[in-house]
């Protein structure tokens, strides 16, 4: 997938583009289309998964926790997290992406396709698959850990949902599904349903012992996409900004900081269901997230110009790439940004204020060498902006 802000143009984006490259970030956090079955008619009840697995540690204190993956943007915030609530962790991945960020943590070298031996034999309290994106590899992984472990956290995409998806939808919204399960191809057309089919691997693997976790656009220090990153950037250079659609249009993100405590939390709990893991908490515009920079970065001072959607459609500006965080609240894609969160925030899902994430999130960029700071790996060119800029003023200006 092409990504513009770099002089590129991106290819147009359809809604499973969307919502693949919203997932992406979870991806690359520890990622990994089709399901081959629709998601239950009755929403699945939630429940403790000590009922199953035995009763939690009081206070959910001490566990045990084996990561898949864990060293890249969610599963160093997972490790964070935890540490911080007295849990003892286990790193299992190749050791080749950041192998020494947790010199202090226990990693386990192998590989999940096809070396599993390291993790024979050992016992934990639970399990937070940030690494899985084929169903066989998610069904090895969760067959063998199983035998010992009874809490198993797979961390999933809104991007398992079937095409249509309508504004507030809920975890029981049917899922995609895929001609060919047995695929292990992962592109722009597959992810999705692999996904879902991930999420079913590990529910037969453990019945009654899983947490899906769906999130959508994880954001916040150490995102490596620039897929929010871009705003608070923006705002904080200053000057007019090109701002996509209108101030009311819902947005949705979730702070990495905030799923990785959350997690912990589920896993503290045993708590296990399906549960889409984004935010804020209330329906959120893109005006109030632009607003959210301004103060906290951009002193104030921004101008924001709002473009609306067919005009920077006929500018070839993209939603989403272009224009981040951002799809227009009508179409095929609304639904995307409109998914119903109840579930997750009555399971203790928390979000601090956008305002903080904008800070820390620049905070952070500015921490980068000055060549990646240069070049957004997201969002429009300052150029192009300039140029879509000149063509909104000179559309307003009255004819004759």
């Amino acid at each position: 997938m092409e990504e513009s802000g770099n002089g590129r143009k991106a290819r147009p984006q359809g809604r499973r583009e969307f919502l693949r490259s919203t997932a992406w970030v979870a991806a690359i956090a520890g990622l990994g289309g089709r399901g081959l079955l629709a998601a239950p008619k009755e929403k699945q009840k939630d429940k403790p998964a000590g009922e199953a697995a035995g009763k939690p540690k009081e206070g959910g204190a001490g566990r045990k926790i084996l990561i898949l993956g864990g060293t890249r943007f969610l599963g160093p915030a997972v490790v964070e997290a935890a540490r911080k609530r007295g849990h003892s962790i286990t790193l299992f991945n190749r050791g080749k992406t950041n192998p020494g960020l947790f010199p202090d943590v226990e990693t386990l070298l192998g590989d999940r396709n096809g070396n599993l031996k390291s993790l024979e034999g050992r016992t934990w309290d639970a399990v937070v698959d940030t690494s899985g994106y084929v169903p066989r590899i998610v069904r090895d992984s969760a067959t063998l850990l199983g035998k010992t472990t009874p809490h198993y956290l797979f961390i999933s995409t809104i991007s398992v949902y079937a095409p249509g998806l309508k504004p507030g939808s809920d975890e029981s919204a049917a899922v995609a599904t895929i001609a060919d399960p047995a695929t292990e191809k992962v592109d722009n057309d597959t992810y999705g349903a692999l996904k879902a089919l991930c999420e079913q691997a590990a529910e037969k693997a453990m019945p009654g012992k899983v947490a899906n976790i769906r999130p959508g656009l994880i954001v916040g220090p150490d995102d490596p996409t620039d897929r929010f990153t871009y705003w608070p950037v923006r705002v904080a250079r200053g000057g007019e900004i090109l701002a996509p659609g209108g101030p009311a249009d819902p947005v949705q993100f979730i702070d990495v900081r905030d799923l990785g405590a959350w997690i912990v939390k589920v896993i503290e709990d045993r708590t296990v269901g399906v549960f889409n893991a984004v935010g804020p908490a209330e329906r959120t515009g893109i005006g109030r997230l632009l607003d959210a920079c301004n103060v906290s970065v951009g002193g104030g001072k921004a101008k924001f110009t709002w473009a609306d959607a067919a005009f920077l459609a006929e500018q070839k500006v993209e939603a989403w790439s272009d224009m981040p965080v951002w799809v227009p609240a009508e179409g095929d894609d609304a639904g995307a940004a409109q998914v119903a969160i109840g579930r997750a925030i009555g399971k203790g899902l928390a979000f601090r204020p956008i305002e903080d994430t904008c800070r820390a999130t620049l905070d952070w960029f500015k921490t980068l060498p000055a060549d990646r700071q240069a070049k957004l790996k997201s969002g429009v060119t300052p150029e192009r902006e300039t140029e879509v800029l000149a063509a909104w003023h000179a559309r307003q200006q009255p004819k004759g």
